[in-house]
């Protein structure tokens, strides 16, 4: 079925987000996703948002591209890549308006996303009611109902606990001990022992350590550079030391996400249809 004019605004290109956008453009939707102007991803090595800093970046071979203004998406989507456009308020809906969106920030609150914005309109996680905000929500929380299209209520709320990885949950999430600039001492990919320094906070007062949590590899690391406040993520470690290879793919949660999206996108045209 010929998809090139159904095009698919996705808000967001985290590694969540990026497993949706991957999924659609897969599937021959042309995709644009929006992406403010420093994106805080942890698993930098699978969200296509690292094109906000580096121009391009890729997911599993497929290229994103930065572009300044919506008028070059159509030559980026004709080079057969992703279009990204730093645009956190959808000001893009003044010149086009998309056959379907998806809000894919999982910021666990709704940043202006409405019905409104196209004929389809889905969003990931808690801070949406379907059927009000949006027409579809998707249960992001892990579990039986990860992936769970939603007609009608909400998505669980944020439990602010990790999933389960080898046994470990809230001890392989590491957060910004102190508020200033993060500087890498581990790359992606890294195997790190616990304790082991894996980054420093430059503050107005000296450098603060950020420490390994646990002995694995770095998952996820927030990029060089980014001023970062006390508390923020910055960082994942994987207690499974012989899984080096999904440091670098999408993960499972992401998919399973992406599929749902993918679902509910389908469901809601054919419910049109009728």
């Amino acid at each position: 079925m010929d998809r090139r004019h159904q095009l698919i605004i996705v808000r967001g290109a985290g590694d969540i987000a990026s497993g949706t956008i991957l999924k659609l453009c897969r599937c021959g939707y042309p995709v644009l996703a929006l992406e403010t102007g420093y994106p805080t991803a942890i698993r930098r090595q699978v969200a296509f948002s690292e094109a906000v800093y580096e121009g391009e970046s890729q997911v599993e071979g497929t290229v994103c591209v930065r572009i300044s203004r919506y008028e070059e998406a159509e030559s980026v989507w004709g080079e057969g890549f992703i279009p990204l456009l730093v645009d956190p308020d959808c000001h893009v809906l003044k010149k086009v308006r998309p056959w379907a969106l998806v809000d894919a920030i999982l910021a666990k609150k709704n940043l202006g996303t409405s019905r409104s914005m196209a004929d389809k309109t889905i969003a990931l996680g808690p801070g949406f009611t379907a059927g009000e905000d949006v027409d579809l929500v998707i249960e992001t929380q892990r579990g039986h109902n990860l992936g769970r299209i939603i007609g009608s209520g909400q998505a669980s709320a944020d439990t602010g606990t990790p999933g389960l990885i080898a046994g470990y949950g809230k001890e392989r999430v590491i957060h910004s001990p102190a508020t200033g600039i993060l500087l890498g001492k581990s790359r992606i990919g890294d195997h790190v022992e616990q304790g082991q320094t894996i980054a420093v906070i430059v503050t107005g007062q000296g450098e603060v350590p950020v420490k390994a949590s646990l002995t694995g590899l770095v998952r996820g690391l927030i990029k060089e550079g980014i001023p970062v406040k006390k508390g923020l993520k910055i960082a994942d470690i994987d207690p499974r030391d012989t899984e080096f290879e999904n440091c670098f793919t999408v993960s499972d949660k992401a998919r399973c996400i992406a599929g749902a999206v993918l679902e509910g996108l389908l469901y809601l045209e054919a419910r049109q249809e009728l």
